[in-house]
């Protein structure tokens, strides 16, 4: 579900990134690109940053990589959020002083954010006991297993437990960072992250890790290209579903079947995300009004382009076009 809170800064900004022999780098990479990377359009009160070695000496990524870490475990003590990156595999074990460092930090108030399998690491400490968590779907059956005492959610992105906060695989882990960052410092500045990591700015933690056709199966995709380009040049029309089923040539029952087989959707929701994509680009782009872009794009009033980017964004038209469009022009 969205966040709703106001934002709180955290008390304790720095956040220690977990690394180890066999990193994960792209997990790792997140971390960094959310909490670690300069931003100083933010002003005061940002994020600081460090990493915190769970090995000595240096430390081996695939690829052919060694690094080598300033900080070792210490480092946690610090912190007042500690992600763990992933781990090793999902049956490697969690070195005991890893476990300690990690209980003391979280006793000190740490936050503890794992992305995919890092969740195993956590489930280690104790700390998870009758948690809701959720990790990468090939991960959840042997962590049920494992951890019978933890309550693992399948097939959502992440879950929001206060202090304890788990993703699901690679990618989720930037929904994750992202909620984290809107829970600390509100939507325009998870916003402003998202921009420039050029990712969407909100998907829900309860959305599907995945679908089972992520993208259009070649025939039917060709079958209705025509029909997407159409619908995309006449986003203000009021279509339904005799309309299209009729331009496509099919019955309706026909054409929902194979316009979710192509595109993993319905056709309300990939109007509706259309619609808000051209909504967003003529608010960073135009000077047009609010209710002029409502018009524009399908929504047919100002007041139904509201209610969508809010549920949708979590953040209105107005707002939208004041962050990004400066951003724009800075």
């Amino acid at each position: 579900m969205p966040n709703t809170q106001q934002p709180k800064p955290p008390s304790n900004p720095l956040v220690a990134a977990l690394a180890y022999d066999g990193l994960c780098l792209f997990e790792f990479g997140v971390a960094y690109e959310v909490f670690g990377l300069p931003r100083p359009e933010m002003g005061d009160g940002w994020y600081d940053y460090a990493v915190a070695s769970a090995d000595a000496g240096d430390i081996r990524a695939p690829g052919g990589l060694r690094i080598t870490v300033d900080g070792g475990l210490e480092v946690l003590q610090q912190a007042g959020t500690i992600i763990v990156p992933g781990w090793r595999s999902a049956d490697a074990e969690v070195p005991k002083d890893l476990v300690e460092a990690l209980r003391t930090a979280h006793s000190k108030g740490a936050r503890l954010l794992s992305i995919c399998s890092g969740v195993f690491v956590l489930a280690a400490t104790g700390l998870l006991h009758g948690k809701k968590v959720t990790t990468h779907w090939r991960y959840t059956e042997a962590l049920r297993e494992r951890h019978p005492e933890l309550e693992v959610v399948p097939d959502v992105l992440y879950v929001d437990e206060g202090r304890i906060l788990t993703s699901a695989g690679s990618a989720a882990g930037i929904d994750l960072c992202l909620h984290l960052v809107r829970r600390d410092h509100g939507t325009a500045a998870a916003n402003s992250v998202a921009r420039r990591l050029v990712v969407p700015p909100h998907r829900d933690g309860g959305q599907a890790q995945y679908s089972e056709v992520s993208v259009p199966l070649p025939h039917e995709g060709s079958r209705l290209s025509p029909l997407f380009d159409e619908l995309r040049t006449n986003l203000q029309a009021p279509w339904t579903i005799y309309d299209l089923a009729r331009r496509a040539g099919m019955s309706e029952r026909t054409f929902l079947r194979r316009f979710q087989a192509a595109t993993g959707t319905t056709p309300a929701r990939w109007l509706l995300a259309e619609r808000l994509r051209r909504a967003r680009q003529l608010l960073e782009e135009t000077t047009e009004t609010v209710d002029r872009i409502a018009d524009r794009c399908g929504f047919g009033s100002a007041t139904n382009l509201r209610h969508h980017f809010g549920r949708e964004l979590g953040i209105t038209p107005t707002s939208y076009r004041k962050q990004f469009r400066s951003l724009a022009h800075a």
